[in-house]
């Protein structure tokens, strides 16, 4: 067969539906950096690009037997990241104003032994979530939100590639995501001010 770089897109994208991982890196290696110059390009942060490229390349292989593209494969996934990063601009945006409104409140009040109370039993939820995940994914969280160490860091202090890292991060984060919905913004508020 001919070398991977040779195929076209509509070849490779045939061929990822067939679960080839060889077609899937010819893709990587073919759309990641122009993917991740466009991404860059629009966010402030670097971090927040790379998670987007990640993300939208896991999205890639998870959904890529019921893949659907009606233009081409780069404007599939230049659309894809467009949207990621309108998401994620509003997110930041969003978290940027309630940093602000936790601010102000946080200066107007004094914290009382209630709010401690609650603070406590907040992180203790996060700790029982990060309990029922395996001791592995437990490390590689810690290392990276406790410890603010960088994906690439982690890879080299346990052994492990960076792509594995990022997976493993996403399924914690994804898993914390699920036991902290109970926890909304309204209550955390009501909280804080009560």
């Amino acid at each position: 067969m001919k070398s991977y770089a040779t195929l076209t897109d509509l070849q490779l994208t045939e061929l990822l539906k067939n679960d080839d991982e060889a077609a899937y890196k010819e893709i990587y290696a073919r759309y990641a950096p122009l993917l991740a110059d466009f991404t860059a390009s629009r966010l402030f942060n670097l971090n927040d690009a790379r998670d987007i490229i990640h993300d939208v390349f896991l999205l890639l292989w998870e959904k890529r037997q019921t893949l659907v593209i009606n233009l081409s494969l780069k404007a599939y996934l230049f659309a894809v990241v467009r949207h990621r990063i309108i998401d994620r601009i509003r997110k930041n945006v969003t978290r940027e104003e309630y940093a602000v409104m936790l601010q102000a409140l946080a200066s107007a009040y004094e914290p009382g032994i209630e709010q401690h109370l609650a603070a406590k039993e907040l992180q203790q939820t996060i700790n029982r979530a990060l309990e029922s995940l395996s001791p592995r994914i437990q490390e590689i969280y810690r290392l990276s939100r406790e410890q603010n160490r960088s994906v690439s860091e982690i890879a080299n202090l346990l052994g492990l590639s960076e792509q594995t890292v990022k997976n493993q991060l996403t399924a914690a984060l994804k898993h914390l995501r699920k036991s902290l919905a109970v926890v909304s913004t309204p209550a955390f508020l009501f909280w804080l001010v009560s």
